[in-house]
């Protein structure tokens, strides 16, 4: 099931457009190597959580050897890993140096397995990390109701003030085409 909360967003290639409402996924937690070696072990495929372990840290190593060494890798249905380049221009070919690229990048274009997750996924509504926290404090403090707009008040000054307010755990999930503003994020619908 995916937990997602709704939030008003402008989209920054079409500011005119104002704010418009989007979800963004919520993440419930974050899987280290163990806990997902220990996952597919479960499925009795007849390895062991160490075993599985194992070969998942050596397929990263080889992964990232073969991307190094110029190579794409197809992993059957999960999908193609690849890298591209992320460079500085210069004013000609003949002035381009090493120096000029900034940094790799790596690409993955999902496999067949990955095409049709909208079909298969289950959605559900639930409030935003600031009201889920606002309602926390309240109920520890012993408080019959909740102020979600001083929350969200909070939680802007919060943001402006350099310490990221109610950044999302995870990933962001959708952003309006192209991406958009973080500005929304906590103007969540409770």
């Amino acid at each position: 099931m995916i937990e997602y909360s709704v939030f008003l967003m402008t989209n920054y290639l079409k500011p005119e457009d104002g704010a418009k409402a989007y979800a963004k996924n919520q993440v419930r937690e974050i899987w280290e190597l163990d806990k997902f070696s220990k996952h597919i072990a479960s499925h009795n495929a007849g390895y062991s959580r160490g075993m599985v372990k194992a070969i998942l840290s050596d397929m990263c190593d080889c992964l990232v050897e073969q991307l190094l060494n110029g190579n794409k890798v197809k992993l059957g249905s999960l999908g193609v890993f690849s890298i591209s380049l992320s460079c500085e221009g210069a004013e000609s070919i003949e002035k381009f140096t090493e120096d000029n690229i900034k940094s790799v990048n790596i690409n993955f274009n999902p496999g067949v397995d990955f095409e049709n997750l909208i079909n298969q996924a289950e959605f559900k509504l639930v409030a935003s990390r600031i009201a889920q926290a606002a309602t926390l404090k309240a109920e520890k403090a012993g408080k019959g109701t909740v102020d979600l707009a001083e929350a969200k008040k909070k939680a802007n000054s919060s943001k402006d003030e350099g310490d990221g307010g109610n950044k999302p755990s995870g990933d962001s999930g959708s952003t309006p085409s192209g991406g958009g503003s973080s500005e929304g994020d906590n103007a969540g619908l409770e």
